[in-house]
């Protein structure tokens, strides 16, 4: 009983957190559910061989849920591109379903090591990149946004993230505003989390020694927990997001993204 306790109450909190991030950052919170899952699951002694799979599967539940409460705060406020996310959004949810299976193909420390490695890389990016740096002052043609999309989708899927860390980054290399990179971001979580969802429901069901309730590679109560909590959080980081100023909401996303990979890059090469 202790440890479901414990369980639930750790799961609560860093559903609180991941909400504020995702009204934040845009990131659909699975930079924090991530790590978060990870930490609970091997501290209370479940360690499957694929536990890091499990871990991101199960975020990617929750970003459907802190994605699509996130799109539409941002919506009301008029921030949201629709046609940006109408124009990539066949070609992102084809590579979150093939993000899945490379993600089960791997060990969970290689899995960890993929994370940390991409989450650092992005997350200097952001702390030292030049606000004026820009590929182009006008959004990609159809064949880059099928290769961004695309991209952006089996990445985002491999590590059980909304997509934002790398949507925000590239639609401000295009010359969008930050404020507006953000609130377009959940649009593509939901392409990226509802696919890739499914597909983790439906696959790993013959990995060993998962907590309980785990259908497939997803814990279903940690998925029904961080929604109640976190729907609750994520107007609270939407209205913190529009209070700050670009450069300010750039190095928050850097330090949070510099944080959390970092000591998951960690855990990968001690594994």
């Amino acid at each position: 009983m202790s440890d479901i306790l414990t369980l639930l109450a750790l799961i609560t909190a860093s559903g609180a957190v991941a909400g504020i991030i995702s009204g934040l950052l845009g990131v659909g919170g699975g930079i924090i559910l991530v790590p978060a899952f990870l930490y609970v699951f091997g501290a209370l002694g479940y360690h499957p061989a694929q536990l890091m799979q499990i871990c991101v599967a199960t975020s990617t539940g929750t970003i459907i849920f802190t994605s699509l409460r996130s799109v539409l705060a941002h919506h009301k406020r008029g921030a949201v591109s629709v046609a940006l996310i109408r124009g990539w959004g066949p070609f992102i949810a084809l590579g979150a379903v093939g993000g899945v299976f490379a993600a089960a193909a791997l060990r969970s420390a290689e899995l960890q090591l993929v994370f940390g490695c991409i989450g650092v890389t992005l997350g200097l990016y952001m702390a030292f990149g030049r606000r004026h740096w820009r590929i182009s002052d006008t959004p990609p043609g159809r064949m880059l946004s099928a290769l961004y999309g695309g991209t952006i989708g089996f990445l985002s899927a491999l590590m059980g993230i909304g997509g934002g860390s790398f949507t925000v980054p590239l639609l401000t290399a295009y010359n969008i505003s930050p404020h507006r990179a953000v609130a377009t971001s959940p649009g593509f979580g939901l392409l990226i989390s509802v696919p890739a969802f499914l597909t983790f429901l439906l696959t790993g069901w013959h990995v060993a020694g998962k907590p309980p309730f785990t259908v497939g590679y997803v814990n279903l109560p940690a998925v029904v927990l961080i929604m109640f909590t976190s729907l609750l959080t994520v107007p609270l980081g939407v209205r913190l997001a529009h209070r700050l100023s670009p450069a300010q909401l750039r190095i928050v996303f850097a330090c949070t993204l510099l944080l959390l990979a970092g000591n998951m890059l960690r855990k990968g090469l001690m594994s």
